[in-house]
Formats: structure tokens, sequence, C-alpha cells
């Protein structure tokens, strides 16, 4: 799993790769908390409540509106669903949030699932960014069985910061650095010989080009202008990460 977009540089002579988190956030009308974390190709959501109550949270300022896209942890196999206003909401076709862990310690469950930052029809885009995300959430106590919150539901505004982590570190002596920066046509690498590939992002997060090098250079003439993320795979499984702006 790639743990890279945006990036910052170390006082120590590292480069490190960022990721997103909105850390824990409670969610005290329906006694929960939640955590969402980013990084260039995934999200991964944590919700922690009664190990007994359904829990569920949507996404947006609307509420439970038809449309709305949701992740509801209850008894059935199902995570991923669509709400239809004040009706029980249904499950997506396609079930793209996948559940990597569910625990229970005492009363308390926690929940982590993951999925793609754009998911899929009808689901909530996600950025790999500093923002803000909006949600509603509820609770259904005594049962994990879909159903009514009586109550117990909120609104919540979840704030994106920029976090490092310290996975596959590149020292000064491996950075490859590119140049010129900005660039119209062609971006070129020094300490070529040491890239076995490049990963081009755009500002979202989405990879938009994949190259082997041959040579030193990378023709960018057909990207739009903007800024870009390049994720550079060096031949030691290493990696380094360089911003390119392409004018």
């Amino acid at each position: 799993m790639k743990k890279l977009l945006l990036i910052s540089s170390l006082a120590f002579g590292v480069t490190a790769q960022a990721q997103f988190s909105s850390g824990t956030v409670n969610l005290p009308a329906a006694s929960m908390t939640v955590k969402i974390d980013t990084n260039a190709t995934n999200v991964t959501l944590t919700l922690i409540g009664d190990s007994n109550s359904m829990l569920g949270i949507g996404f947006g300022t609307s509420g439970m509106a038809n449309g709305a896209d949701g992740f509801i942890y209850n008894s059935s196999s199902n995570r991923d669903y669509t709400f239809a206003g004040f009706t029980a909401p249904t499950a997506d076709a396609v079930q793209n949030w996948t559940e990597t862990s569910n625990t229970v310690s005492g009363s308390t469950r926690t929940v982590v699932a993951t999925r793609s930052l754009t998911g899929g029809a009808g689901d909530f885009a996600i950025a790999n960014t500093a923002g803000t995300i909006n949600i509603f959430y509820a609770r259904t106590s005594g049962s994990t069985n879909l159903g009514y919150h009586s109550g117990n539901r909120g609104y919540a505004s979840l704030n994106m910061a920029g976090t490092l982590g310290t996975n596959d570190l590149v020292l000064d002596s491996e950075k490859v650095l590119i140049y010129p920066n900005p660039a119209k046509e062609t971006v070129s690498f020094k300490n070529a010989d040491l890239i076995e590939s490049v990963d081009f992002f755009d500002a979202t997060g989405r990879k938009i080009k994949s190259v082997k090098l041959n040579g030193q250079g990378v023709n960018i003439s057909t990207l739009k202008n903007g800024i870009y993320y390049l994720e550079i795979n060096l031949k030691n499984k290493k990696q380094s990460v360089e911003r390119l702006v392409k004018e």
C-alpha cells in the first residue's frame, strides 16, 4: 500500500512521505468516535462504539437525504450503504468498503475498514488533502441489526491535517532530484541510474502516469498545467517523492 502524496522536508535531512488524518473525533450524541486516515490511494475509517449497537456514519451535511453515502456497521456483512430519506438505507450493490478489523474489548467494538479514495458509483469521494469532511452519525442501542437510531445521532466536521510517516525514508545520498522545476516539456532526473520507475500523481491523489526510465528525461508535454507529485521508486526498493510544477 502506498503511503504518500504531499511531502515535507525533515530537519535531519531525509524526505518523508505524508498522509492526512482527522485524528480521533468524539461523536458524543452516539457515544462513538471516528477517525479517517488517507494516503495517495486509500482511505481508512476507524469507528469505535458500543459492542452491542449498530454504528453508522454518513457523508455530507444533509443527513439521510436521498442518495447520501454512508458506512454502517451492523449484523449483516454489508458496510457500504446509500440513504433514501427517512426510510431504511439500502446496501450498495458493490461493497467498496473492506472491513479489515473488527475487535471487541469488554463492551467496546473497534471496526476498521478501507476503500479507495473515490470508492465506487454513488460513493462520497475523499481527497488526500488538508480540509474538512462533514459527516452525520447514528447509533442503534441494544442491537447490531440495521435499525432506527432513536435520537442517538448528530453531525460533526472532521478536520484533515497532514501527518508524516517514516516508512522507506531516503537519505540525502540516495535522493534523486528533478529538473527543471517548473518544467514545460521534459523533466529530467539527477542520479537517474538509481531509478526503477516513476509514478505521477495529480493534486487529488489520482495516479495519472507511470513510466520506466529510458535515459534521464520524461516527456510531460501532455500533462495539464498544475502541481504534480512524483513517486520515484528506486532500484534498492526505497522511494523518494518530489513536487513538480508543470507550466
